[in-house]
């Protein structure tokens, strides 16, 4: 299945105002046709956007790569940490322009979503950088280096397309249906629509068409057009010869079809479905090939036991045949009525370089002439036996090709089921700050950096709250919800929480304090004269003060309804709402080092529950700086 051009308009307007903010936090490759990007923003739960040559699409799933892609390294390179600028189609073309910005430079990405389809990274003069395919025709040539040139347009913009744009079907000589599709770049699936719900005959010549016609073709056209770029939408999936997703409805649809909640879902629904089965195509091509192969063998094992089986019948056969002869008189081989009765058996005697041989089917024999019958009768005989000797060791060839096919096609079935995809979770609004649950059930949730230390600051600071601080440059804020009267247990424990998160842990400065006030006391804008900068604030009056005398975290995997999250905060409380966890002290390992290194331990405690979780996920959870693993073991919630 592959996008028409009012599809890619919707898309393109969809995922334009969904991503507007937002930036690129990481790339991952599928298959060489398709990249999915991780997009990030400080106040608002992650996108993930597939870009494919077949289409475009927001999607909450993650596929695990399946085949090297050669952009990835170069699109990591240049558009990490840079934010969607816009988003673009050209006309009703299947092209969009995808420009990426930030720390004074500028990307586009061009994706061609039409033939065998194009993905190329473009700089902001549009030369090209890198991309998927070169491509060098008669009407342009695509290269590193080249300056990026889009097909040449074809026929009306089906998007601002006129009722005196029709009026030029009055004077062709095509079908109907052909000039729609040409002129106007529309589907086959959409112009079979229109013509069926226009009750007009799609075969009908233009000339022969009548003005009533005509315009009853426009206004269905015009008004599938305007639906589907605007999202009054019914989409349905339709499953065929081949699944697609429609976002309108085309005619008549039988049972065939599935409805969809909207257009973009349902079309993650079917590529995802289109890329996991070239994944397993991928996955198990090498197998594949060797199994047909070994098929190859088996067949042709099969047939040489056949026909060693009907040699060996037929040299009998003519063993015994020399017995009948007997039994009328014949002494000799040579004997004309000897000749006659081997001739019945499809028999005859042959010289060859001056030797005798008894030639059945194409099997030769040599043979005695003068011998007695019954001594050629033993002589053949012999050879039938030696023949069935023969089908035994075919035979057990045989077998041990029949287990080396067994053996490949299980292995490529398990091929085909290591092709594996994860629903991507919607998160809870403040899975994007730091947060844990403390010992008494509340929630505690705290700045990453700058942007989301004022985010939680400004966004979520209410009444009655208690908001906390180290006594440290370089401290987040944390906020303990809803704690009006809090226990002194969850107070401790968001203090030592924000003592850890802060710049004591980079450096192992043990003995900070930390300190929390009451949401009044906090001023969100600088003294006359001032400056603050981004993510500080002014704190007024009386703070309370807890002295932390440790630093340490624990890791922990928590249930939560019917699936399972992955956070951070201080021990106690981790390990008493968590299946598994980690403690961890400063120093040791580097971050990536040491998540990778948590969710090693993690799996040989929770398998199939970690292995749905990124290492990415757990690099995000972990203080900044180095760790180390003290402590590993099941919690309270297991």
């Amino acid at each position: 299945m592959t996008l028409a051009g009012i599809e890619l308009r919707y898309l393109v307007n969809q995922i334009s105002d969904a991503t507007q903010d937002y930036y690129v936090s990481n790339i991952y490759g599928v298959t060489k046709d398709s990249i999915l990007f991780k997009l990030h923003h400080t106040e608002k739960s992650d996108l993930f956007m597939m870009l494919s040559t077949s289409g475009v699409w927001l999607t909450s799933v993650k596929i695990d790569q399946m085949e090297p892609n050669r952009l990835l390294k170069r699109l990591r390179s240049d558009l990490l940490r840079l934010k969607i600028k816009k988003i673009e189609q050209i006309a009703s073309e299947r092209i969009a322009y995808f420009t990426f910005a930030g720390f004074d430079k500028e990307y586009v990405i061009v994706a061609e979503f039409f033939g065998e389809g194009n993905i190329l990274l473009c700089n902001n003069e549009m030369k090209i950088l890198a991309l998927q395919h070169s491509i060098d025709v008669r009407h342009r040539k695509l290269g590193v280096g080249l300056v990026y040139a889009p097909p040449p347009l074809n026929g009306i913009d089906v998007i601002k397309v006129t009722e005196n744009d029709f009026e030029e079907l009055k004077t062709s000589d095509l079908a109907a249906a052909k000039w729609l599709g040409r002129t106007l770049g529309l589907p086959k699936k959409y112009v079979e629509g229109i013509f069926e719900m226009s009750n007009v005959d799609s075969k009908c010549v233009g000339t022969n068409l009548t003005s009533e016609q005509i315009k009853k073709l426009y206004d269905t056209t015009k008004n599938i057009v305007t639906n589907v770029v605007t999202g009054k939408h019914e989409p349905v999936i339709i499953r065929d010869e081949k699944t697609e997703i429609i976002p309108v409805r085309l005619g008549n649809l039988d049972n065939k079809c599935t409805v969809v909640n909207s257009f973009i879902e349902g079309l993650d629904t079917v590529f995802t479905e289109n890329i996991v089965e070239i994944g397993k195509s991928i996955q198990t091509g090498g197998s594949d090939k060797k199994i047909k192969e070994l098929e190859t063998q088996l067949s042709e094992q099969e047939k040489a036991i056949d026909t060693v089986k009907e040699k060996s019948s037929h040299i009998t056969n003519t063993a015994n045949s020399l017995f009948e002869m007997i039994s009328k008189g014949i002494t000799s081989i040579e004997d004309i009525r000897a000749q006659e009765i081997l001739s019945a058996h499809n028999t005859k005697l042959v010289k060859e370089k001056g030797m005798t041989l008894i030639l059945i089917d194409d099997e030769k024999i040599k043979i005695n002439t003068q011998s007695s019958l019954q001594s050629i009768a033993s002589i053949l005989f012999n050879e039938a036996k030696r023949k069935s000797a023969a089908i035994k060791s075919i035979e057990q060839i045989k077998i041990n090709t029949q287990k080396k096919l067994s053996k490949l096609q299980n292995k490529a079935e398990t091929e085909k089921d290591s092709i594996s995809f994860t629903e991507i979770r919607k998160k809870n609004w403040y899975e994007r700050y730091r947060w844990f649950f403390t010992s008494d059930g509340i929630l505690a949730i705290g700045g990453r950096d700058a942007p989301s230390n004022s985010a939680v600051v400004r966004k979520h600071l209410e009444k009655n709250d208690k908001i906390f601080h180290g006594d440290i440059f370089g401290s987040p804020f944390f906020i303990l919800k809803n704690a009006d009267n809090p226990p002194t247990a969850s107070l401790n424990e968001v203090a030592h929480a924000t003592v850890c998160f802060s710049r004591a842990w980079r450096e192992g400065m043990y003995g900070v304090s930390a300190f929390w006030v009451n949401p009044e006391q906090v001023k969100k804008s600088a003294p006359s004269g001032q400056f603050l900068p981004k993510g500080s604030f002014t704190i007024e009056g009386q703070r309370n003060f807890v002295k932390i005398s440790t630093l340490k975290l624990a890791v922990g995997i928590i249930p939560q309804g019917d699936d399972y999250v992955l956070t951070s905060g201080p021990p106690d409380t981790i390990k008493k709402n968590s299946i598994c966890y980690v403690i961890i002290e400063p120093h040791g390992l580097e971050m990536v080092d040491a998540a990778k290194k948590i969710r090693l331990e993690f799996l040989k405690l929770e398998e199939e529950i970690t292995k749905k979780i990124s290492i990415d996920d757990f690099v995000r959870v972990l203080p900044a700086g180095a760790s180390q693993i003290t402590e590993i073991g099941l919690g309270d919630a297991a």
